[in-house]
């Protein structure tokens, strides 16, 4: 007999489902300004009823009362709907002061429409909607706030050109060079061939093959190519790339150049004392010697073939106005939303549209609707945790990354009332132009570690304490994990070796044994 069987069971469980306004809201909330601005622009492009206004369009009171008009059953001849980002945080935040449907459509006069037509109504969420409340504080000449009362934003003064790839450099460069035809074609498939750290990636006898270029004009090609800037350009190997280097310092057959072209491993071992008996020179001169290697650069093609300078445009700015820290988000350039009103004849009876037609335009409506919402929503949470902020780091505002206070993004959230998910959105990606300098929001955000006097230090601070330490030692006897755990105890900051080792290594500094110089 067998004991698996197929059989119908019903059960009850609780589960959390997110609608699709919840999940655009969210997602909203965490792009920072320039996703937000292609955001934007992809929903206008994909909403009919979404416009992009002018700058400082607004409705007159005529036009707001053809709107109002429009609510009712009969036909409008209202042309354009525009709600406001202020409007839409008012429908928003309803607290429910609002007439149920049904009695705002009796009073709007669906009394006289036939049974049936005020059931749909009162059932349709669109029709729900009272637009005359979007207006009320709206329509108020103190709402918005004169533009000469705002504080002064910093202005940027220089852009980001386009990056020069390391290709572009070195043709620009080969295009002054005097060579014969072959050589210069010859070279200029070499810096094809090169990787992005600047080295010849494929053999001479490769791109010979492939080019039908004769040895000889490789040779003089390559030549070429390694007497370009950045020095070490084309080189084949680690040994060459340095050697080129100390060419292009006229150091070749010096001290530093029979190190590299002899006893390259002895300088990753910091073996000083092998080499002043291999070469027969003092300790000073192999110092010295070992300091000018150390600052050369083994990747010379990474500073044009890397990504680049990060285009970083604040989203909130932090300004001072006397004792006050004034607020602003930098919002100004992102299209002030419009909808379009045209699109409504097509929800009014007797105007010839099928039903399928009539729901398009409702979800297109209430797309648009909810977006506005969501966006001013994202922006008075930003604010609210950026006010958050400045008033638990005004110490930092006013005397640098050293005053930087402990900060948890759970302590934020309790503040002003939301879930730690949210702040985690609010200032991810995002960040803030203050008087100390442009800061990711994150940034403000540091453990509490156990400090002096049983006060909190930042965790910020804690390792920068630890970079500090490691700078400042003694290079033939560094200091062990062990000995900066003891300094830093000393000092009342209850850490442990282990915690000290994480810390370095989340730093990318290397262990005592690696950063040890040998006599």
């Amino acid at each position: 007999m067998s004991l698996i069987s197929q059989r119908l069971q019903l059960g009850v469980k609780q589960q959390q489902i997110l609608t699709p306004g919840l999940v655009q809201m969210a997602t909203v909330l965490q792009l920072n300004k320039l996703e937000l601005r292609e955001k934007l622009a992809q929903e206008i492009a994909s909403n009919p009823v979404l416009e992009a206004s002018e700058e400082g369009e607004e409705l007159t009171p005529e036009e707001v009362q053809a709107l109002l008009e429009a609510e009712r059953p009969q036909p409008s001849d209202s042309e354009v709907l525009q709600v406001t980002m202020a409007a839409a945080e008012e429908a928003a935040t309803d607290s429910g002061e609002r007439m149920p449907p049904e009695e705002a459509a009796a009073e709007s006069g669906s009394a006289e429409a036939p049974a049936e037509a005020a059931a749909e109504k009162a059932a349709d969420p669109f029709e729900q909607v009272d637009f005359g409340d979007y207006f009320d504080e709206w329509m108020d000449p103190g709402f918005r706030t004169p533009a000469a009362e705002s504080p002064e934003k910093p202005s940027f003064e220089l852009f980001l050109p386009a990056p020069v790839t390391l290709t572009e450099h070195l043709r620009q460069q080969l295009a002054l060079v005097v060579l014969d035809e072959e050589v210069r074609a010859a070279a200029d498939a070499i810096i094809g061939n090169l990787d992005e750290t600047g080295y010849l990636s494929v053999s001479l006898e490769e791109i010979a093959q492939a080019e039908g270029f004769s040895a000889r004009a490789l040779e003089e090609a390559l030549g070429a190519v390694q007497r370009l800037d950045p020095a070490g350009v084309g080189a084949r190997s680690l040994q060459e790339c340095l050697l080129l280097q100390l060419e292009s310092r006229g150091a070749r057959g010096g001290v530093a150049w029979q190190i590299v072209e002899n006893h390259l491993k002895l300088v990753e071992s910091r073996s000083v004392r092998e080499l002043m008996r291999l070469l027969g020179r003092p300790q000073e001169h192999i110092e010295i010697a070992l300091e000018v290697i150390r600052h050369l650069d083994p990747k010379p093609g990474l500073k044009y073939s890397g990504p680049g300078a990060r285009q970083v445009e604040p989203d909130v700015y932090i300004t001072r106005n006397g004792d006050e820290y004034v607020i602003q988000l930098s919002d100004e350039d992102l299209p002030p939303l419009r909808i379009n009103g045209s699109y409504r004849r097509l929800l009014e009876p007797g105007q010839g549209a099928d039903k399928e037609t009539r729901n398009y335009v409702k979800e297109r409506y209430q797309s648009a609707l909810q977006l506005i919402r969501n966006i001013e929503q994202r922006r008075q949470t930003i604010l609210r945790v950026c006010e958050s902020i400045v008033r638990r780091q005004r110490e930092f505002l006013e005397n640098g990354i050293d005053a930087l206070r402990p900060m948890m993004i759970k302590e934020v959230a309790e503040e002003i009332g939301v879930h730690p998910s949210t702040v985690s959105r609010a200032v991810a990606n995002k960040y803030a132009h203050t008087p100390q300098g442009v800061f990711e929001l994150r940034f403000f955000f540091s453990e509490a570690v156990q400090g002096p006097s049983g006060g909190a230090i930042p965790l910020l601070t804690l390792k920068r304490m630890v970079k500090k330490m490691i700078e400042e030692e003694d290079r033939r006897k560094p200091l062990t994990d062990d000995q900066i755990a003891a300094a830093l105890q000393r000092q009342g900051i209850q850490v442990t070796r282990r915690t000290v080792a994480k810390y370095r290594e989340d730093m990318k500094i290397p262990s005592t044994h690696h950063r040890r110089v040998k006599d």
